[in-house]
């Protein structure tokens, strides 16, 4: 087992295929098996890498809420380069994976060749956050008094997933079993330390402006939170396209693996086209 030590925790890691690397990152209600469809179609032609955050077995499981946010986050992904060898790399996130892969792209912009930042912005919205800060509290109290089964049963099936579940329900059901295996306490503790303490997107934008690093910006169309801050982002990164997937909600890469392999395929080709000149 592949374990890569970042800043004092060891991150489960999987390398895939050979070729220009791409680092997927995972949501907080998965891991890094939600990414095997990416990595069967990308391993052909790409060096695949996933891995589990911090808190995510069998990556260890700090005990102090200080060894969860956005920063370790960041650093997470470049020390899972540095184990693997690699210097630079498109890097792939999702949701919680999402916000690391953005705010991974304003502090290591040598280190991205580009970014995919898909379902990112849950909890920016101003008129909204007081009452997601206190969804998300109340998640993670469920989570250590009741344990993951029980924990996750309101957040599995909330509005910004039913898509998956109408349209493969066998993979919903799977996604959600894997869910459950999670580490209680883990999941509190990423809620708490990273979830809620991360700046929102829209607290990102003297820094978003200043980002030179090639992104795509994706979001399903029925992902309700994400929707703003998928267009704020479209128009305050320098170099962004936004792609709105319809009748989709937030795991997009899970509910249309097939046309987000294309589009991800056709983006990352394209800036490796233009960096050999």
């Amino acid at each position: 087992m592949a374990l890569a030590n970042s800043n004092g925790v060891k991150l489960y890691v999987e390398s895939t295929g050979s070729g220009t690397p791409i680092v997927f990152v995972h949501e907080f209600a998965g891991d890094h098996r939600n990414w095997e469809n990416q990595v069967r179609f990308f391993s052909r032609r790409f060096r695949c890498i996933t891995y589990n955050a911090r808190g995510y077995p069998p990556s260890e499981v700090p005990e102090s809420i200080e060894d969860y946010g956005q920063s370790h986050s960041v650093e997470d992904i470049a020390n899972v380069m540095r184990h693997c060898g690699v210097k630079n790399a498109h890097i792939v996130g999702l949701s919680m994976g999402g916000y690391a892969t953005v705010n991974f792209g304003i502090a290591h912009p040598d280190m991205a060749r580009s970014l995919v930042i898909a379902g990112a912005g849950h909890g920016s919205d101003p008129e909204k956050r007081e009452q997601f800060l206190l969804d998300s509290a109340e998640l993670a109290e469920r989570l250590v008094t009741l344990g993951m089964q029980e924990g996750i049963v309101h957040y599995a099936n909330s509005a910004i997933r039913r898509r998956y579940k109408e349209k493969d329900p066998r993979g919903f059901e799977e996604f959600n079993r894997q869910f459950a295996e999670h580490s209680a306490l883990g999941s509190s503790l990423t809620t708490r330390g990273y979830q809620m303490r991360r700046s929102t997107i829209y607290e990102l934008e003297t820094k978003l402006k200043g980002m030179s690093v090639p992104s795509m910006i994706v979001t399903g169309d029925d992902d309700e939170p994400c929707l703003a801050p998928a267009l704020f982002m479209k128009r305050t990164i320098p170099d962004a396209r936004l792609w709105v997937v319809p009748r989709t909600t937030h795991p997009v890469n899970l509910e249309e693996p097939d046309v987000f392999n294309r589009v991800v395929l056709d983006f990352v080709t394209e800036i490796d086209q233009k960096a050999m000149g």
